[in-house]
């Protein structure tokens, strides 16, 4: 489980896909390296992944065909960079919202507006996943926890405040460029316990 304020920004120093799978290297910028513990899961974009190996300032994980089936991880190359994010630990701090790591589908920029100090991004988004979202209500983008400015039937907008904008990649990505989205869980669990659950958001 993950709070969606991301600590780091890594860059991926290699990318080997196999045939089912994609391995990632990853560097942390400011990430301790010494703290990680294979086993250990860390949000990438968005992306919950396992550590399957540690070296000297690099550590490994690996994305398997679901994982890259249902987010953008599979866009990834050499020299890309990734919001990253240890998972949440009793007794920390929940600044965000409570984010699982496991995206529920891509979205797209559609736009960019800059507004005073904020940037703000309207992001298509499918239906499905539009279906959970509310003004004002937290949505995950790249495993950014961000408030909900405006939403209808094609997607929804969220403004980037200037600590976001230098603290993560979002405000690197043109429109056109596609992104991560994990839905608040609450809305899924809610809507199960009163019957209408689909079961998923394909």
């Amino acid at each position: 489980m993950f709070t969606g304020l991301v600590e780091d920004v890594g860059t991926i120093v290699r990318a080997d896909r196999r045939s089912d799978a994609l391995v990632l290297v990853v560097r942390p910028a400011a990430l301790p390296i010494g703290e990680l513990t294979l086993g250990e899961s860390v949000s990438h974009d968005g992306v919950c992944l396992t550590v399957t190996d540690i070296a000297s300032g690099t550590y490994t994980v690996l994305a398997g065909a679901e994982t890259l089936a249902r987010t953008t991880l599979s866009e990834l190359r050499v020299g890309a960079k990734v919001n990253l994010e240890r998972a949440l630990r009793a007794g920390d701090r929940l600044g965000g919202h409570m984010v699982a790591g496991h995206v529920d589908a891509v979205g797209e920029i559609v736009s960019r507006r800059d507004l005073g100090a904020n940037i703000v991004y309207t992001v298509r988004a499918l239906p499905a996943v539009l279906r959970y979202v509310v003004e004002k209500g937290s949505i995950a983008i790249d495993g950014i926890s961000l408030t909900v400015n405006r939403v209808d039937g094609d997607g929804l907008d969220v403004a980037i405040i200037p600590h976001t904008s230098s603290k993560t990649t979002l405000t690197d990505k043109p429109v056109g460029r596609r992104v991560n989205l994990e839905v608040d869980i609450i809305g899924k669990y809610v809507e199960k316990l009163l019957g209408g659950y689909r079961g998923g958001l394909a």
